[in-house]
């Protein structure tokens, strides 16, 4: 399963584009291909936020509901959510065919430099030694 080099990951299994990239401060949030593979078919996504609202780094924003299980959504940055994906909402199972492009789940602007967000190969340690 590959790991895309660009992005940043939390230790939730969030994954983060467009950090440090954009004059607005926008970055791109989803969930890793390794989430979305243990989740199994994602058949229910909720969001908490609503465009307009506020997340904090490390706090629930929304549940995953999949064949398998519900898992907590967390935001991996604070900010004003600026865009909902509403086709993920509408067809959540876009994430497990597509989770790193058209399986975004949201965008924030972010408000606070992110703490201890990995990059690839941390991320890819963390998931070899789960």
């Amino acid at each position: 399963m590959s790991v895309p080099e660009q992005l940043r990951y939390s230790e939730e299994h969030e994954w983060v584009a467009g950090l440090g990239e954009s004059e607005d401060g926008i970055v791109t949030v989803g969930i890793t291909a390794h989430a979305a593979d243990a989740l199994g078919e994602i058949v229910y996504l909720e969001l908490q936020p609503a465009e307009g609202d506020t997340v904090e780094a490390g706090e629930p924003c929304g549940e995953v509901e999949s064949t398998k299980s519900v898992s907590d959504l967390y935001s991996p940055v604070s900010g004003e959510i600026t865009a909902i994906n509403a086709a993920v909402v509408d067809e959540p199972k876009v994430i497990n065919d597509d989770p790193y492009g058209e399986g975004w789940i949201f965008k924030v602007r972010v408000s606070e430099e992110p703490g201890d967000l990995l990059d690839s190969a941390a991320y890819e340690k963390l998931i070899e030694e789960a």
